[in-house]
């Protein structure tokens, strides 16, 4: 069977695509150990400065978790353990030290929506919407809810998950949930653009910048503030940090060394 992520590296971008259009890129384990693994390799791939998740779908990024496998008759213990595949897939895009695009060029439902929430940055198709319409059909989306009320405010993301309806790409970038919303035929060319913008950046500075924010996200100030202090000095013993200042003051483009 051909893989069900895709992936291809250009320009220091990793762009991992989902490709099961037959069922809507449904989060089925298949899929999900297929993009655990495709990150892990673009996380240990000294090439890759950015990452890009996107579907071969033309109307839908993915339809959410495996409603088949959700009514099968496998054991509940069964069914417990293999949901260890969510967490694991939220905490590694956290951890990856590289910043991860979630290219919105269709629907984003269901888990779906709590991967693009995982992500440092959404761009959307303009026609793209958002939801988590699990209670529609019995489910509630547990997984993601930790996620949904760490982006939205708590009422707004009790009518997402309890009514259940679709927001239009608009109104996701209006709720602060996408960065960008694009006219889907400057899509493509616009989400190369921000990766090879970001591709540019120190690759030794973004790792650090991105693991203190994964580090300090649910602490104190006191202690995020403690923690980020010592990211701080140790970002100040790099060769990357002295010749991006340099460069500025230059005025030229900084070649970034990786110490």
């Amino acid at each position: 069977m051909a893989p069900s992520v895709r992936y291809d590296v250009d320009e220091h971008v990793a762009v991992l695509t989902l490709d099961r259009p037959e069922t809507r890129n449904a989060l089925s384990d298949d899929l999900l150990d297929e993009l655990l693994a495709a990150l892990e390799r673009a996380r240990d791939d000294g090439d890759v400065r950015v990452v890009v998740l996107a579907s071969s779908h033309e109307k839908i990024f993915s339809a959410g978790g495996d409603l088949k496998a959700f009514a099968s008759d496998t054991p509940t213990i069964i069914k417990y353990a293999g949901l260890d595949r969510f967490p694991r897939l939220y905490r590694l895009i956290g951890g990856l030290g590289k910043p991860v695009i979630c290219a919105a060029g269709g629907d984003v439902l269901a888990g779906a929506f709590g991967l693009a929430l995982a992500c440092d940055f959404v761009l959307a198709k303009e026609s793209a919407h958002f939801g988590c319409p699990e209670i529609n059909v019995g489910v509630f989306p547990f997984m993601i809810s930790a996620l949904i009320y760490r982006n939205v405010g708590r009422l707004k993301a009790n009518e997402l998950m309890m009514y259940g309806e679709k927001l239009t790409a608009a109104e996701a970038h209006e709720l602060g949930l996408v960065n960008r919303v694009f006219p889907d035929g400057d899509f493509d060319a616009e989400v190369r653009a921000w990766a090879r913008r970001l591709a540019q950046k120190s690759p030794l500075l973004m790792r650090l910048g991105k693991d203190a924010i994964d580090s300090t996200r649910d602490m104190s100030l006191p202690d995020a503030l403690a923690t980020l202090q010592s990211q701080l000095a140790l970002a100040f013993t790099t060769e990357d940090l002295v010749e991006g200042v340099t460069a500025f003051r230059e005025k030229r483009s900084p070649v970034w060394k990786m110490r």
